[in-house]
This record gives C-alpha cells, sequence and structure tokens, in this order.
C-alpha cells in the first residue's frame, strides 16, 4: 500500500511512521512521498534524511482554498498513493481533494472534543480550571470538508495527572498519538479487521 503524509510541522508522528516501515511494522505500507504547505518545516529534512520523495507546496497569496487543493490533489495523484494520511496537517481540505484520495487524519483529542488547532493545549487549559480530567487522541477518515468529525478509526484516552503541566501531559500524548496512528495504519495496510468493530 503506497502512503502520503501531509505534514506542516516537524514532523514526529511522520518519523514514527517512518520508523515503523523501517521496521516492517506497517505491512505492506510504504512511505512514497511527503507533502508539506511550509517549505522549511521538518517533516520535509525527516522524509529527504529517510530517501522519501518530498514536496513542498505552499500557498500562493490569496489563492482560494479549492485553487490550492487542486495543486494539491495533482501533485499528490502523480505518486499514486493508496492512503493519504494527515499527520499535523495544519489547512482544512475541501471535497475537491478528499473526493481523489482516501484520507485519514490523526487529531489530538476524543472524537466530538474539541476541533480544530491547539487541542492539546486547550485540554490542558481545561484541566487547570477544573473542568476537564482525561482527554485522548483518535485517527478518523476524511470523507468531506468538515474539521476532525469524520468516522473514528481508532481512539485511546490520555488520563491528566496530578500536577500536570502543559509539558508533561504533552508528552504523554504525543507518544499516544505515535503508537495510535502507527497501529492504525498499520491495520488498513494489513487489511485486518479491528477488533473493537470500528470501520477501516
Amino acid at each position: 500500500m503506497r502512503i502520503a503524509v501531509l505534514a506542516s510541522g516537524s514532523g514526529t508522528n511522520l518519523q514514527a511512521l517512518i520508523d515503523a516501515a523501517r521496521d516492517s511494522r506497517l505491512g505492506a505500507g510504504e512511505i512514497v512521498l511527503v507533502v508539506s504547505d511550509r517549505p522549511a518545516a521538518p517533516a520535509l529534512d525527516r522524509a529527504r534524511t529517510a530517501g522519501i520523495a518530498t514536496i513542498a507546496l505552499p500557498a500562493d497569496p490569496g489563492e482560494p482554498r479549492e485553487a490550492y487543493d487542486v495543486r494539491l490533489r495533482d501533485a499528490v495523484a502523480e505518486h499514486r498513493p493508496d492512503l493519504v494520511v494527515l499527520a499535523g496537517w495544519m489547512r482544512i481540505l475541501s471535497t475537491v481533494f478528499v473526493h481523489a484520495h482516501r484520507c485519514i487524519n490523526l487529531h489530538p483529542a476524543r472524537p466530538g472534543e474539541l476541533p480544530g488547532i491547539r487541542a492539546i493545549e486547550r485540554a490542558h487549559a481545561e484541566f487547570i480550571d477544573g473542568q476537564r480530567t482525561v482527554s485522548g487522541v483518535m485517527v478518523h477518515e476524511v470523507p468531506d470538508d468538515g474539521v476532525d468529525s469524520g468516522p473514528v478509526l481508532a481512539t485511546v484516552d490520555v488520563a491528566f495527572a496530578d500536577g500536570d503541566t502543559l509539558e508533561t501531559f504533552a508528552a504523554r500524548m504525543h507518544d499516544a498519538e505515535h503508537r495510535l496512528l502507527v497501529d492504525t495504519v498499520a491495520r488498513i495496510c494489513t487489511r485486518l479487521p479491528d477488533p473493537t468493530g470500528a470501520p477501516r
């Protein structure tokens, strides 16, 4: 299964996938492309170090979202991916793109909670205010241009600990992200049924 990864930032989740592919933990999965909308994104350096093709595709000033997504769709299509993984991709994709490729997204929150950016920071702020004792991570399908709202493939809770700082909580969240993303992509690539009954 040919995998394209879209990442806007540091690429730690991408690195988890790269490591898993190198160790044969993705089954038949092969990362064939990494794309970033930010040419200086460290994710691109991680991909180059691993010998993976990269594309830096920034938006033009004033470019409509759909016009950008046409360029993105066509650039990704040249690499014939079976699966597109959004791993820290900070742009909302329109149906122009998601109807052309099977896309899954990693989001650092439980289903139905904290859609959008800075979910970890927002969850921690709610913890500090006494409004939250647990958050989580999910991987979901991206069937349309909804924000973090597609059918859930996998999820895991991450509880707060007494005295959690943003840094200690974020570290546990990132660990959970890496494990959940690798496990979910591996399951898709090997076409194994999910014992929880969640859709593939």
